[in-house]
């Protein structure tokens, strides 16, 4: 779409006011004035019309770009038939963060340029489809063209590396100051069948037995559980400033250290709708889980007390529970804690979202968080400007346990 500018419809609409003024007064001199300024605009348009070709635009985003970094875009746009112009100027749109104005120049037989985001946050930046403005020298007219189709930006969580865990220091095993993180098994029962003499009879389904008068055993296929899984509180209340990132990169830090070790493990998040994503390997679908934390927002709206009581909820099923979240409510701990007496291992991770406001928060003096201490479930607090990885490994506590 080609047409005047502004400053060019105003040159033409002074042409047209000297040239009546000209008329109306018999100013012979003012005739060139106005014809001038008139064939400047019309001379701009035809310029525009004539130098402008078509243009394909790619977009590079360089590198994964990690939460804080200074994300480099690279444009270029290549002309469809040579010469094409010199300079052109690109208008996108990303996401949350506004427009970008950018200034392409040619570089041989193609236009470049490249801009910063500076210090982004985690999460998904839709970057749409660009549009191409190109002007004459006086900016008297101009060609604009939607260019490119959108790219998605995904800027991760800044995970930490853990060689130990705060919810694994109480009950496992340890060697040589490190965690041996346990495997474990789970069988589900598949189905029944008569006993055959020599069989334990603890493998006997007294249930069945009494319905049918004969000695029934319980047939076992191996059907393993995931062994720990990560719930990441969602909660749009509890956030105050950046205590979300916290939370993700807290999650993140635990869920990465427990599928380094081949661990299955399991990530939910309490948003709404809910996401899960299971990670069976760290080859395999732990990209996958990546970008779920990436991308998350709190949309959640449930208390997780309530979340937790759902039946199928993979968080409930593995054998070993780590929860995430800003929120500490007598229900959620009363939760934890009727997990943890059932001997089902279960932590806490506490983001202090008071800490991340404006005002200077004082230390966390929960009751619910006490309860929780002091009936031994392992509790890691996070407060802005901790060292994560050392509260996520429990050296912080035990440091301060030694004096």
């Amino acid at each position: 779409m080609a047409g005047l500018t502004d400053r060019g419809r105003l040159v033409l609409g002074l042409a047209a006011a000297v040239y009546l003024v000209a008329w109306g007064f018999g100013s012979r001199t003012l005739y060139p004035v106005a014809t001038g300024l008139a064939l400047a605009a019309i001379g701009g348009r035809l310029w525009v019309a004539l130098a402008w070709q078509p243009v394909v635009l790619r977009r590079s985003l360089g590198r994964e770009w990690l939460e804080g970094d200074d994300v480099e875009v690279g444009l270029e746009a290549l002309p469809q038939r040579y010469p094409g112009p010199h300079s052109l100027e690109v208008v996108e749109r990303v996401g949350r963060l506004g427009e970008r104005r950018v200034r392409l120049t040619r570089h041989r037989q193609s236009l470049l340029a490249r801009y910063t985001l500076p210090a982004l946050r985690r999460g998904r930046y839709r970057i749409a489809a660009a549009r191409a403005i190109f002007e004459d020298p006086f900016g008297l007219a101009l060609a604009e063209a939607q260019l490119g189709g959108e790219t998605t930006l995904l800027v991760y969580p800044r995970l930490v590396e853990l060689e130990r865990l705060f919810s694994q220091a109480g009950g496992a095993a340890h060697a040589g100051g490190r965690v041996l993180l346990r495997r474990t098994a789970g069988f589900d029962l598949h189905s029944v069948r008569e006993y055959q003499q020599g069989e334990s009879l603890r493998k006997v389904h007294w249930r069945t037995t009494a319905r049918r008068g004969t000695l029934m055993v319980k047939e076992l296929e191996d059907a393993p559980h995931d062994e720990v899984a990560v719930l990441l509180d969602a909660d749009a209340r509890a956030v105050v400033g950046e205590s979300f990132d916290a939370q993700v990169r807290a999650a993140g830090s635990i869920l990465r250290a427990h599928a380094l070790r081949g661990r299955r493990t399991v990530l939910t998040i309490s948003s709404s709708p809910p996401e899960s994503c299971h990670v069976a390997s760290f080859d395999g679908d732990w990209r996958v889980a990546l970008e779920l934390l990436a991308a998350i927002e709190p949309t959640g709206g449930d208390p997780l007390d309530r979340f937790l009581g759902r039946d199928g909820s993979p968080a409930t099923q593995a054998m070993e529970l780590v929860v995430v979240t800003a929120l500490l409510t007598p229900s959620l701990a009363d939760a934890l804690l009727e997990r943890a007496f059932a001997r089902r291992p279960t932590s806490l991770a506490l983001v202090d979202a008071a800490s991340f406001g404006p005002d200077e928060a004082q230390p966390l003096r929960d009751p619910a968080l006490l309860r929780l201490q002091a009936s031994g479930v392992p509790v890691a607090v996070v407060r802005r400007g901790d060292d994560l990885a050392a509260k996520l490994s429990g050296l912080a506590e035990a440091l301060a346990a030694h004096g």
